[in-house]
């Protein structure tokens, strides 16, 4: 394809004419405009100049800002030349650059590239560029040198990703990405934002690390990074993002620990073990608010694995029960701290409840006073489930270390009678588990037992006159089971005044009275009662002679005995544990 390019006589051949040939083409034309037949020459194709840098120049150079050098290449098409950027701390001379070895100690290669952005490392430094002309096809020009007119300048003084870190619970860490230039004495400040959003220069935070104080809790920090270049030039302030609300470490119980036996009746107490640490004893001693504790007990016997929570146990002390025998409890315990947080629960858990030793509590004895009154005795048993336990009824003299034991009295409940008058009933009360282990014995008494008050002013009167008669029954067969009845007790008369007692077979149609016993006061004289039968009494002068009578009523019973041991009593002449002897 032909393509005209010029009418002229001559022709500058330009890049897009190598690789193609230049035709020539002459027609003759006479003066007059007649024209002859044209004549042609075809050239050769033309070739490239050879590969020549007409210019490089360098502008000015900043920081991190693409430095694209001017430049002018002829010969040819252009191919991939040589590119070398130098940094030197001093203006060198461009012949300085040509043949410069790589490992120059004055002069370090920075890149191999057309552009370059020079880097921190290059501020201050010169920065020159060697270009070594290339042709598309390989040959190469001579070398090019330009050098900066001045040393790269440093960016303005920004930070970016300003944000806090948590170092430890009470200290936190400014961090922010410098750029520009060398960094010289930036500023670092923090802030303290309050729960209305307004924040508050902390004076004296001035570093890049911040201790938590006080009043920081509740609120939350802000760190703030001023970029301050070496050469004292001043950026813009960056605030990082709030952080959390500032909050203490949470309380926290290395161990709970129990004081006190997994064994009914005993009480276990929870003791909580605080960390040893300074932070944790600074916190629980400011911000501990209120220890919870809750105890639990195993769901089934013998079973760890499953608790039930006791309702209403929530102090740090727990008495164990009867029911819990055979099980395990456990004991939880949680701090709160003044912010309204809880700790992570802690706990310490029992062996199996192991019943308690028999043991008889508050024991004391019920009963108005009197000798003709109930008395029963009362009391809180622990020790696992009560067995066959024991009780002794027992006298006591007002002063004396004495017990009497009161034979059969065995049970919780006591009839008294007149042998009690004057004397303290005694209650021992042996606590026997299940099992038959044994618990100590534990006694209560009452106060000396008095006659009862319609009793004594009949006994008082009688003691006043001195002599007295009583109606009484005989029945000669001696058989205490016998039922008595009409026609098998004969009539008797009891006499009795300060010297001696008599009994008396009255006189009948076929005979005189005749006196039966006949005795003093003297020792070994005394009179016995019977506990199964409230209307017999026995009076005995010696050990050859004594008497069984009965009478209408323990009413009458507790009076005729009443009166003769009053009587016998000023005499002085019986001993009172015979006097208190009691035949069953």
């Amino acid at each position: 394809m032909r393509q005209l390019i010029c009418l002229a006589e001559f022709l500058d051949l330009t890049l897009e004419d190598v690789g193609k040939c230049i035709e020539l083409v002459y027609t003759p034309v006479r003066k007059d405009g007649i024209k002859g037949r044209p004549r042609s020459r075809i050239s050769d194709s033309i070739a490239p100049a050879d590969p020549v840098g007409l210019e490089l120049a360098m502008p000015d150079c900043c920081e991190d800002m693409e430095v694209v050098p001017n430049k002018r290449y002829f010969g040819g098409k252009e191919g991939a030349g040589e590119y070398i950027w130098y940094r030197t701390k001093e203006k060198l001379h461009e012949s300085a650059f040509l043949g410069i070895s790589n490992s120059h100690k004055d002069v370090l290669v920075c890149s191999r590239t057309l552009k370059y952005s020079p880097s921190l490392v290059d501020v201050g430094a010169y920065l020159a560029l060697y270009w070594l002309p290339t042709r598309e096809d390989g040959k190469s020009g001579k070398p090019l040198v330009t050098i900066s007119n001045s040393p790269v300048s440093p960016a303005l003084p920004i930070v970016s990703g300003v944000c806090v870190k948590k170092l430890s619970s009470g200290t936190y860490a400014g961090e922010g990405k410098y750029f520009g230039g060398y960094e010289g004495s930036s500023l670092f400040r923090w802030y303290r934002e309050t729960n209305d959003g307004t924040s508050i220069l902390i004076n004296g935070a001035n570093s890049r690390t911040y201790e938590v104080t006080d009043s920081d809790y509740n609120c939350r920090l802000l760190f703030g990074y001023t970029p301050v270049r070496s050469d004292s030039v001043v950026g813009e302030l960056r605030l990082s993002e709030p952080t959390d609300i500032i909050l203490p470490e949470l309380p926290r119980v290395e161990m709970l620990a129990l004081t006190g036996k997994a064994i009914e009746g005993d009480v276990l107490t929870a003791i909580e073990v605080i960390p040893e640490s300074e932070t944790q004893q600074i916190v629980w001693s400011k911000y501990k608010n209120n220890v919870r504790f809750q105890w639990f007990l195993s769901s089934v016997t013998g079973d760890r694995n499953s608790f039930e929570p006791l309702p209403s146990q929530h102090s740090c002390s727990y008495k164990v029960r009867l029911e819990d025998i055979g099980r395990h409890i456990r004991c939880e315990c949680i701090v709160t701290d003044v912010f309204g947080r809880l700790s992570e629960p802690a706990y310490v858990e029992t062996a199996a409840v192991l019943p308690g030793m028999p043991k008889i509590d508050k024991l004391e004895i019920e009963g108005r006073g009197f000798h003709t009154n109930l008395y029963a005795v009362r009391g809180v048993y622990t020790g696992g489930k009560e067995g066959k336990s024991r009780i002794q009824w027992l006298r006591s003299m007002v002063g004396s270390p004495d017990l009497i034991s009161i034979p059969g009295e065995v049970g919780r409940m006591y009839e008294a009678n007149v042998d009690d008058v004057g004397y303290r009933l005694v209650a021992i009360y042996t606590p026997v588990r299940e099992d038959g282990v044994e618990g100590q014995p534990v006694s209560a008494s009452t106060e000396p037992i008095a006659v009862e008050p319609d009793i004594l002013k009949e006994v008082k009167q009688k003691l006043e006159l001195g002599s007295v008669k009583f109606e009484a029954f005989c029945d000669k067969d001696c058989s205490l089971k016998k039922a008595s009845g009409e026609g098998t007790l004969e009539r008797r008369i009891l006499e009795v005044n300060r010297k001696r007692v008599k009994v008396v077979k009255p006189a009948s149609k076929t005979s005189f009275p005749t006196t039966e016993i006949r005795g003093s006061y003297a020792p070994p004289f005394h009179v016995e009662l019977f506990r199964n039968d409230q209307h017999r009494l026995r009076i005995v002068v010696d050990s050859e002679t004594e008497v069984d009578l009965l009478v209408h009523s323990r009413h009458l019973r507790d009076v005729v005995v009443l009166v003769i041991r009053g009587l016998a009593q000023r005499f002085n002449s019986t001993s009172l544990n015979t006097l208190l002897k009691i035949e069953t």
